[in-house]
């Protein structure tokens, strides 16, 4: 029997701000370039105090809401479990998930009290992405906001590094996965970013635990997790926590273990403009094509192509218009 959802996925409800910055910003500002830090909210809001004139956009992110959005776009349908608050960014954020027609535990009628999460993601000239998080409520995410009907009902589940960093986090996340293995669901992670395995290496490889079926991380991540070098290494080592994994490569593509084979996923020539998102929508693009009749082999290349059309505009999403590029892309 088919299930409703291609995926559940579980993580931090963000409100991005894409901004626009020169690398002396972070000199002059003490921030570490190239990395998520997360900061209390005197602190981002002094930041964002120097740099409102170059908020670009506003929208609602965090890496597994990214995901599914990718998978949404694509067609593919979704459930995401997430927290906010009862202000103008929680509306904001409620608002984007229906609008894609992404099902959720959020009721915009009953929003919890608090500050919605936010993300400054301040990009420079490079393309490359810095970003300063505030988690607001959702460092209060836990247990009580997981649908367990939502994750029996879904092929895979998909949970962010990102969720790790926080105590009540870590136990919704091994709550869901436990949940997922009762009921014959895939579990899916990603690492989500170098600076959760950098420093959270301990609870990264608690929620990891005896295995995932399918992880996505990067080669650094890779590295990071298992205190290896190089991508021989790295891979010998994911192959032990993860029956299926993808090891992003920047712009020379990725690796992808169908749990036999590996398959060298080719990288889309681009100009990149902003690199936000690009792991994210990798994610949500491959599961799209492992739950709709893809190989892995093909579902990583539509996932190339997706990750591509995403660093060459502003921004972690793509719209329809976007979604029929890269499939005509991909058919030429």
């Amino acid at each position: 029997m088919s299930k409703k959802y291609d995926v559940c996925a579980i993580g931090n409800a963000l409100v991005d701000y894409e901004i626009e910055v020169k690398n002396q910003f972070f000199a002059d500002n003490g921030v570490e370039k190239g990395l998520m830090t997360l900061v209390d909210e005197e602190r981002q809001e002094a930041l964002l105090a120097e740099v409102k004139g170059n908020v670009r956009k506003k929208q609602g992110g965090g890496s597994a809401a990214n995901t599914i959005f990718g998978l949404a776009e694509f067609g593919g349908k979704g459930f995401y479990t997430c927290k906010v608050a009862a202000d103008e960014d929680g509306e904001l954020y409620t608002k984007d998930l229906e609008t894609v027609g992404i099902d959720t535990n959020l009721d915009s009628n009953n929003l919890y009290h608090g500050t919605t999460g936010k993300c400054l993601v301040m990009v420079t000239p490079d393309a490359e992405r810095t970003m300063n998080t505030f988690l607001g409520i959702t460092t209060d995410f836990s247990i009580h906001e997981l649908s367990e009907e939502a994750i029996k009902n879904s092929n895979y589940l998909f949970m962010e590094g990102f969720l790790v960093s926080s105590p009540t986090g870590l136990e919704a996340m091994k709550e869901a996965k436990r949940i997922a293995k009762e009921n014959g669901v895939k579990v899916s992670l990603t690492f989500s970013d170098p600076s959760m395995v950098k420093y959270f290496n301990s609870q990264m490889k608690e929620i990891v635990g005896d295995g995932v079926d399918l992880l996505f991380c990067n080669i650094e991540e890779a590295e990071l997790f298992a205190g290896v070098e190089g991508m021989e290494a790295a891979k010998e080592a994911i192959s032990k926590v993860a029956k299926e994994f993808v090891i992003t490569k920047g712009k020379d593509g990725a690796l992808v273990f169908d749990g036999t084979a590996y398959h060298e996923i080719e990288p889309f020539p681009t100009k990149a403009i902003d690199a936000t998102g690009a792991g994210d929508m990798f994610a949500g693009a491959f599961l799209y094509g492992i739950n709709h009749g893809q190989t892995h082999a093909e579902a990583g290349r539509l996932a190339s192509a997706a990750s591509s059309a995403v660093v060459s505009r502003y921004g972690p999403r793509l719209n329809q218009d976007h979604i029929n590029e890269v499939l005509s892309i991909l058919e030429k």
